[in-house]
């Protein structure tokens, strides 16, 4: 019996915006654990969230590179879940109501030119960070730092039109140059 690879991809995509998606803290990398938290970003009874305009500016400069529609009308949505990263048990994401949709990145294979369709391209607040003491595996505690929490990310979902693990790696670097070159993320996937 012959199996084929049949993938789908659901790429989370940092924002290059200078304040988290729905509060005003900095959402810059290195600063010191839980330096850069407010009652929003922290999920704290009472904080209400306000958009970052310049964050959904992003997502739709993003989707239009991606040659996603554009919706007349969005909303965003609760993603209810437990992680010791996420205080307030829930993320806020976009489900029923995306940025974009129908999207599509053309690669070249062999002289070849394949279409990756785009499921949907949504905005999204990112998670803290767990800080283990000492090694993974043998950490004794560890530690949450919410820096990150709240900072604006796009989620890209591809169809599952990826064969290979070859034609994956293209698209994917063919998608960091399109939004290097939009502007929209520094594509540091290591911060």
């Amino acid at each position: 019996m012959k199996f084929e690879p049949v993938i789908g991809l659901e790429i989370h995509v940092e924002l290059s915006t200078k304040t988290k998606i729905f509060c005003g803290c900095s959402a810059s990398f290195g600063a010191e654990p839980n330096a850069q938290t407010c009652p929003v970003c922290l999920g704290l009874p009472g904080s209400r969230p306000i958009l970052n305009k310049r964050a959904a500016e992003f997502a739709i400069k993003a989707a239009l590179a991606l040659h996603c529609n554009i919706a007349e009308y969005t909303t965003f949505d609760r993603k209810n879940y437990f992680y010791a990263d996420l205080p307030k048990g829930y993320q806020i994401s976009q489900y029923f109501f995306p940025m974009g949709t129908n999207g599509f990145v053309d690669i070249s294979m062999n002289r070849d030119t394949k279409r990756i369709r785009i499921h949907q391209l949504h905005l999204e607040e990112d998670t803290g960070k767990l800080l283990h003491v000492g090694d993974i595996l043998a950490s004794p505690y560890s530690r949450v730092d919410f820096n990150r929490a709240g900072v604006p990310l796009i989620e890209i979902v591809t169809e599952p039109d990826i064969r290979s693990a070859e034609e994956a790696r293209l698209f994917l670097q063919k998608l960091r140059g399109i939004l290097l070159y939009a502007g929209v993320s520094d594509c540091k996937m290591e911060e």
